[in-house]
C-alpha cells in the first residue's frame, strides 16, 4: 500500500473514533445535566434528561469530528 492511502485511512479511523468518543461523552453529560438542572426541559418531544442528551450527543459527535480532523492535520503535517 502507498503511504498516501495509509495516511488516509488513519486520518479517517481517527476522526471516526474521536466523533464517537464525543459523541459518547456529550449524551452522558447532557443527561446528567438534564436529569439533575433542567428536568422541565423539551426538545424533539423528549424531557429533560434525554431532551439535552440528544442535544449533547449533537454537540459532542460535532466537536469530536472537528478535534479528529484537526489532530490527523498535525500529526500527518508534512515536515
Amino acid at each position: 500500500m502507498s503511504n498516501r492511502v495509509v495516511k488516509g485511512v488513519f486520518s479517517v479511523f481517527l476522526i471516526l473514533v474521536l466523533a464517537f468518543v464525543g459523541l459518547v461523552l456529550g449524551t452522558v453529560t447532557g443527561m446528567n445535566i438534564g436529569g439533575n438542572y433542567f428536568t422541565d426541559f423539551v426538545f424533539m418531544g423528549a424531557r429533560g434528561y434525554e431532551a439535552t442528551g440528544i442535544i449533547g450527543s449533537f454537540v459532542g459527535g460535532a466537536l469530536g469530528s472537528v478535534i479528529g480532523i484537526v489532530l490527523a492535520r498535525l500529526i500527518l503535517k508534512k515536515k
